[in-house]
């Protein structure tokens, strides 16, 4: 797990891009249905492979578009 890409982190990175608090965003909740499209994505991968998560691609968070989810492959651990 890489120290820098915690939970909070990518929380935080998630919701700053949506403009909502941290604290609003659902584990489950599809993140295109509240709002994120693919340019936004790109800069989530982009920030997140700068801090560590550098075998991330762009598909791994297409696939399924949901914190927890993302979470676990950003932080190399469960949401």
């Amino acid at each position: 797990m890489n120290t820098s890409l915690s939970p909070e982190r990518v929380r935080a990175d998630v919701a700053e891009l949506l403009g909502c608090a941290p604290a609003d965003l659902s584990p489950e909740e599809n993140l295109f249905d509240r709002g994120l499209d693919s340019v936004r994505m790109m800069t989530l991968v982009e920030r997140w492979r700068a801090a560590g998560a550098t075998t991330l691609e762009f598909p791994d968070l297409a696939e399924r578009p949901v914190l927890a989810h993302w979470t676990g492959l950003v932080t190399g651990g469960n949401a």
